[in-house]
């Protein structure tokens, strides 16, 4: 098993996204310990974004870039590559301003690509990334799950779905910037859903 581990959080340290990210590994690795592992941090090293710049280079045709062009597209070939690889993608999701923090969206965009990772037919898209398990750990400073505030999980859940990963597990820690109590209930929610999501 490939796992592929994706941190989003723009916090090099203490951030609870990060934590359960590594507490689900932790337990899918114990399960399987010839897991191998890549770790991708979105907050240490950003990924560009998508600008006039990349979509020029990437509708240009391989053997008419420029150097330039060329090495912003192996940028995003990098990330594609790695999910490709992986039999298990483990994200860990912060919520900044009602949505997903810009690192993770810069990731989404890289990744998207037709005739790579999906296609349109003439029944409509088809993903191109199927048989993979996704678990999110999504972190909030107050209570979103199963309201209309929650953007979040929609949109992981249909973009994920957009490229053929339909099997995506959500762990919730919420009312973290609620207060101590608040907080430390919160984590001891998530534990558990882990628990429940990842069996020992």
């Amino acid at each position: 098993m490939k796992i592929l581990q994706i941190n989003s959080s723009a916090r090099a340290e203490n951030s609870h996204s990060t934590r359960l990210a590594n507490t689900l590994v932790e337990r899918l690795r114990a399960g399987q310990p010839q897991a191998t592992l890549a770790v991708r941090d979105l907050g240490r090293t950003p990924h560009p974004m998508l600008d006039e710049t990349a979509l020029q280079a990437l509708f240009t045709a391989a053997g008419e870039r420029s150097a330039e062009q060329a090495a912003r597209v192996a940028l995003d070939d990098a990330l594609i590559a790695e999910i490709q690889a992986a039999d298990v993608v483990v994200l860990g999701v912060p919520m900044y301003n009602f949505g997903v923090p810009a690192q993770l969206k810069n990731w989404i965009d890289a990744i998207s690509r037709a005739q790579v990772t999906f296609r349109y037919t003439a029944n409509g898209p088809e993903g191109l990334l199927t048989g993979k398990k996704v678990y999110v750990a999504l972190t909030r400073g107050g209570l979103y799950r199963n309201t209309p505030n929650d953007t979040q999980t929609p949109y992981l859940k249909t973009f994920f779905g957009f490229l053929g990963m339909t099997d995506v597990q959500f762990v919730f820690a919420e009312g973290l910037a609620m207060g101590p109590e608040a907080e430390q209930n919160a984590l001891a929610s998530a534990l558990a859903q882990i628990e429940q999501a990842v069996p020992a």
